[in-house]
């Protein structure tokens, strides 16, 4: 007599292991019913990078290692797969990659499959920027701009050469956004900490510029936050360059639109992200920077099997013509609400829309201020804006050990100078 073959539980693969992925596995671990599904989730990184906090590493004000929190220690039924995904087959419902260390090739199916591959950065096809310019968009990104600007102190301080003095000595910041603004805040901060300890460099020979080719800082945003962003920022001694745009970059500097030229062998490119290339040939809708349109369950249309988040998607809110903005609190909610909807689907529920009112926007600036629109359109500035910046995110911060870790990091800052170690460790040595 033969037995009855049980059908294997259906396999959700979640693609990205930000805030968005993350959020939609833990969601999934709470509410599937043990064999009702399996989770996978695949990612090129084994550890959640928590982006907030990404200019301060850059600035050696937090450990590298605080900021990151491992995926498997995150989760507790779902399988982790470490490895880059090179191609996503949506009529055989499989998804193709190399393990990030071996570069084996690895293929896992899906039956429900979760696109959250957040984004890259966007260098809007403007010569030089890949060649010349330093992301900010990693964690190796933060590293390795620090030891960009410790090196370049080093190399001042032995240079007999004026012009070739002045270009290592000047910093350029492209973009006038979140990460632009908060990062010319902490490089300021981090030159003023340890410029003492080069004595042929003095506090006015080092020159931090910050440009953005719209017409003011945080354009997106309320424009009191704008305003008082570039208030702080230029009392800090920084130089703004707004209304300008970028025409090209090279290994001495960038020239500007205007035709202008500034000299700098540091140019940091924060001008924008974009939905990773992966993306763009698939046979969905897409928008306009490339990302996919879904439904406002977060259900891609036409594929009913597959779903769009975080920076990857372009979610509308039910307004005409309108879409939730790619940022982190919007991604930690949203995980959560696709989880549910995934779980309806399962189960020949209906799903629901997402909805979420932004709690606010905010900014740390460096030099113990901030900035914060709430709401209701109440703006918050100075001292007690970034005391609310960092009480929220280290609150948002994963696991306990991360919030204490961060807490210390940022108790010895009130007291220490920055250090000013460079550490040689790039991910090409690793890989030999």
């Amino acid at each position: 007599m033969h037995q009855p073959t049980i059908p294997e539980a259906p396999q959700i693969v979640i693609l990205g292991g930000g805030f968005a992925g993350i959020s939609t596995a833990r969601r999934l671990e709470s509410r599937l019913k043990d064999g009702e599904a399996r989770i996978v989730l695949v990612s090129r990184e084994n550890f959640t990078l928590f982006t907030p906090m990404l200019p301060e590493v850059s600035s050696g004000g937090i450990e590298t290692r605080h900021v990151v929190t491992p995926v498997r220690a995150q989760l507790r039924r779902t399988r982790f797969v470490l490895g880059e995904v090179t191609h996503i087959d949506l009529d055989a419902r499989r998804v193709d990659g190399q393990h990030a260390l071996t570069g084996n090739d690895v293929s896992v199916s899906y039956d429900q499959l979760v696109i959250a591959l957040g984004s890259v950065t966007s260098t809007f096809n403007i010569a030089g920027v890949t060649e010349h310019t330093l992301p900010l968009k990693t964690i190796e990104d933060a590293d390795v701009l620090r030891n960009r600007i410790i090196a370049s102190l080093e190399l001042a301080d032995i240079s007999t050469d004026p012009e070739e003095r002045r270009r290592l000595l000047t910093y350029a910041i492209v973009g006038g956004g979140y990460t632009g603004c908060e990062a010319a805040g902490e490089m300021s901060d981090f030159l003023h900490s340890i410029s003492r300890f080069y004595k042929t460099v003095r506090p006015g020979d080092v020159t931090t510029i910050l440009i953005e080719a719209g017409k003011k800082l945080l354009g997106d945003l309320p424009a009191g936050m704008g305003r008082y962003t570039a208030r702080h920022l230029q009392r800090s001694g920084i130089i703004l360059e707004i209304g300008d745009g970028v025409a090209g970059v090279d290994a001495n500097g960038l020239t500007l639109q205007s035709g202008r030229r500034i000299e700098s062998r540091t140019v940091v490119w924060s001008a924008g992200v974009r939905p990773p290339p992966i993306l763009k040939d698939l046979p969905l809708g897409h928008a306009r920077n490339g990302g996919i349109l879904v439904d406002r369950d977060m259900r891609v249309p036409g594929r009913p099997e597959v779903w769009a988040i975080g920076d990857s998607a372009w979610i509308p809110t039910g307004k005409p013509d309108d879409w939730y903005p790619a940022t982190a609190q919007h991604a930690i909610r949203e995980g959560p609400s696709l989880g549910d909807n995934i779980v309806a689907a399962l189960r020949n529920k209906p799903t629901k829309p997402f909805v979420f009112t932004a709690l606010g926007t905010m900014a740390s600036l460096g030099g113990r201020r901030g900035v914060v629109a709430f709401p209701n359109g109440f703006i918050l500035t100075g001292f007690p804006a970034w005391f609310v910046w960092r009480t929220y995110y280290l609150l948002r911060l994963p696991g306990l050990d991360r919030k204490l870790r961060v807490a210390f990091d940022w108790m010895l800052d009130l007291f220490f100078s920055r250090d000013i170690a460079e550490l040689r460790v790039y991910t090409d040595r690793m890989r030999r």
